[in-house]
């Protein structure tokens, strides 16, 4: 039998984790269209609808560095402690809104300095802005646990002290690290200083890695920097054929590293044709760890809703699947063991069984 359809109501009441999420992807539009009136920043368009076509348009370029280029938006107005407090208090109520229980949200403080803010306030600000936006959900009966991943970018020289900063932040809402920006030419191994003294400190970092470039990227992040989980991933195909597992795949599923995709993401950087033709289908009827993520919310025009629908929609995905991409994150979460037990038996685990 031909498990049922699922439909978009019952989708989006549903409970969700996204590991893959960046806060300077996130922005409402007219929140962008706020903050850069009030620091003089000119933007494509002023009315809110209008921008947020014009983001997931130039985003649909088909190319990593033109999609990364419409940041230059979003971090112009993440410059002052407004503009973060801001941002990052939406953020979690947005997650919220579309029935995230635990996400994980990620940044670069190195590129928010413009307007005088240190490395730690910058930090501060955002712990600050989630922990208000936690609060309100709580208070609004849709509680929700963030944690917060601080990326360094991989073409910049800066990754040993944001690592720093990693370990400074972790007893304060920091759970991770990561290293963000284009690939190609710009290798993970760069950073293994960085790398070696996170592993020194006990801090779990992701990496960035078979997107843009190929297998050597994924090898490099997971065997010479010793990632615990790869950023989109989707090259690992490449070593693939018929069904047959090469070493680094092999490797990969057999040692449950969480490959953290992004379907729509993937489309509009180049990484996959379509919905139905991405890898996560075949990667998770293969056995491998995926999780299920949005990327940039703004820039995709997404949310995990939408991502979840699609995959239903157009790659034949059962509340089965809905419910193992979720079960998957949350056990490659980077908060404590009994923490992502409580949430797969009290949340996720009762919220599916209620959709049947």
């Amino acid at each position: 039998m031909t498990a049922p359809r699922i439909d978009t109501v019952t989708v989006r009441r549903l409970p969700k984790a996204v590991l893959h999420d960046h806060l300077d992807g996130g922005l409402r539009p007219a929140t962008l269209v706020e903050l850069a009136d009030e620091v003089g920043h000119s933007l494509p368009t002023t009315d809110p609808d209008a921008l947020a076509v014009w983001f997931r348009e130039s985003a649909d370029s088909g190319d990593l560095v033109r999609y990364l280029s419409t940041f230059e938006h979003t971090l112009a107005v993440l410059q002052t402690r407004e503009g973060l407090l801001r941002t990052a208090e939406e953020y979690v109520l947005d997650l919220a809104a579309d029935g995230v229980v635990y996400g994980e949200v990620r940044y670069a403080p190195e590129l928010m300095l413009k307007s005088g803010l240190t490395l730690p306030e910058v930090v501060e600000t955002v712990q600050e802005g989630l922990a208000s936006g936690m609060a309100r959900a709580a208070s609004e009966g849709t509680p929700v646990r963030v944690g917060t991943l601080l990326c360094a970018i991989r073409m910049f020289d800066r990754s040993r002290e944001i690592a720093d900063l990693a370990v400074a932040f972790r007893d304060a809402g920091v759970v991770g690290f990561d290293i963000a920006g284009a690939e190609d030419g710009f290798p993970p191994a760069d950073h293994l200083a960085a790398f070696e003294y996170l592993r020194r400190e006990s801090v779990p970092f992701t990496i960035h890695a078979g997107e843009d470039h190929g297998l050597p990227s994924i090898h490099q992040a997971l065997q010479v920097c010793g990632a615990q989980r790869i950023g989109h991933g989707v090259r690992i195909t490449d070593d693939i054929v018929d069904g047959k597992l090469g070493r680094l795949a092999g490797w990969v599923r057999d040692r449950r590293v969480a490959l953290e995709m992004c379907p729509t993401s993937n489309l509009q950087t180049g990484a996959a044709a379509s919905i139905a033709e991405h890898p996560i289908t075949a990667l998770k009827d293969l056995g491998f760890r995926v999780t299920l993520n949005t990327d940039n919310r703004l820039m995709s025009g997404t949310t995990m809703t939408r991502e979840m629908s699609l995959l239903v929609e157009e790659a034949g995905w059962t509340l089965d699947d809905l419910r193992t991409v979720t079960v998957n994150a949350l056990k490659s979460a980077f908060i404590p063991f009994d923490e992502r037990n409580a949430l797969i038996r009290d949340a996720v685990l009762p919220g599916y069984e209620s959709a049947r």
